[in-house]
């Protein structure tokens, strides 16, 4: 599979840290940040590479030349005049025979690429977008998707959204067939031409990407994977100091994630028995600094909680997964954040009204049962063996421990569990400074 980099740059917003270098070759801790990516892809099988450069561009020729120093193969298209950040695909449409990664020569990343590109496969679309959760999601770019991931709106932060909305932004990696740009209806031999005094151009988002909204054609990947824009001064010093700390490498899915999953009801939001109305929910005192903590520490934050109201025909899928979005609004507004949320909507216990019959089984998810922590350990990677499980009640813990957590009781009693404690942010404390 080809990748595209888009390197052509010229890093305005960063010129106080190196205004006489292309932004691609500012280093992070001593390496260039495109080197950096190049050896990321390269681990991965990734070689074959096209980097499209404008601004100083022959700096970024000089030093990485064919690639062949890096072991991989490495041809440019440069722009002469600005095409728009898409016009160079156009360009070069016919180098383009297959899907192929489209990345952003400015961004910090460290991920599995093999697990995007599979994902992508595995759906069939013609575009899948890497999202992730962030600190502020109220201000960026956000992806509203369908429960198989298919994109049906892209919100740019300035446009109105919903009043619950789930912490999904657009990380700018994607993996992408020519027939997308194919279908966007420009007309590629006219970009770069003068039309009416201008310079024709091509944006990816506007005309290629977002066309495509609501045509099931577009997916979300969803990861916690690490990757940021150094575009800024205090993002630049911030990406910088998480490379050092070995931040950036750590989450990165091929490697063994921790986690502390987290009981929803009486955790992390007050307790008002089975929650059926989502006016009910609020979020507990202490659950948005407990998270951030969480988010700090490198572990991920997932949730594993119990919905029988679901089988109970109490609550709809629909209706659950906007208390949810409540959840993850209110949690951002705070600038915490969950890396993944599993319910179990089974209940096996048969006679109310309304209820659905499919789901009235005895399941292998429903805590005490470890099915949900089993789950998130195959899609995060995660080691179970360092991971803690929290909780207000005996099925948390007994969930933690059968699937080989550490456990952490929030309340009293005695179930078997590792840490006592008056309340989730104390827990936290006590698990994140070990």
């Amino acid at each position: 599979m080809k990748t595209v980099i888009m390197a052509g740059g010229r890093g305005t917003r960063i010129s106080s840290v190196a205004s006489d270098i292309p932004k691609p070759m500012i280093k992070i801790d001593g390496v260039p940040v495109l080197e950096r990516e190049i050896c990321c892809l390269r681990e991965q099988g990734f070689t074959d590479l096209i980097l499209t450069v404008s601004h100083m561009s022959e700096q970024i020729i000089s030093y990485f030349g064919d690639g062949s120093r890096f072991g991989v193969s490495i041809e440019y298209y440069v722009e002469e005049k600005p095409l728009g950040n898409a016009g160079a695909l156009f360009k070069l449409r016919d180098k383009l025979d297959g899907d192929f990664l489209l990345l952003n020569a400015d961004a910090v990343f460290d991920i599995d690429f093999n697990r995007f590109v599979e994902y992508h496969r595995q759906k069939g679309g013609l575009v899948t977008l890497f999202t992730h959760p962030n600190s502020h999601p109220y201000d960026s770019g956000l992806l509203l998707a369908d429960s198989d991931g298919r994109v049906e709106k892209w919100l740019a932060k300035e446009d109105e959204r919903p009043q619950w909305y789930r912490n999904r932004v657009n990380a700018g990696l994607h993996v992408i067939s020519p027939e997308a740009l194919d279908m966007s209806g420009i007309d590629g031999d006219s970009v770069g031409t003068e039309r009416d005094g201008k310079i024709v151009k091509a944006d990816l988002d506007r005309q290629i990407l977002k066309p495509l909204c609501g045509t099931g054609k577009m997916f979300c990947y969803d990861s916690p994977e690490y990757v940021k824009d150094m575009g800024t001064p205090d993002r630049y010093e911030a990406v910088c100091r998480d490379f050092a700390n070995g931040v950036v490498q750590a989450k990165n899915l091929r490697s063994k994630q921790r986690a502390i999953f987290l009981d929803r009801d009486g955790t992390l939001n007050k307790y008002v028995g089975f929650l059926r109305n989502i006016d009910e929910f609020e979020l507990a005192d202490d659950a948005a600094e407990a998270v951030k903590l969480i988010n700090a520490s490198g572990c991920l934050a997932i949730v594993a909680t119990n919905q029988p109201v679901i089988a109970r025909g109490e609550v709809t899928f629909d209706e659950l997964s906007e208390i949810h979005n409540k959840m993850e609004t209110l949690l951002g507004h705070d600038g915490a954040y969950l890396d993944g949320i599993y319910f179990c909507p089974h209940h096996p216990h048969k006679g109310y009204e309304g209820e659905i019959p499919e789901l009235k089984i005895e399941c292998d998810c429903r805590k005490p049962k470890a099915g949900m922590l089993l789950k998130a350990a195959v899609e995060f990677n995660i080691d179970l063996s360092e991971s803690w499980m929290i909780g207000d009640g005996e099925n948390d813990i007994l969930a933690g421990k059968a699937a080989g957590c550490r456990t952490a009781l929030i309340g009293s009693g005695s179930f078997g569990q590792d840490i006592t404690a008056d309340s989730l942010i104390e827990a936290v404390r006590r698990i994140t400074v070990q």
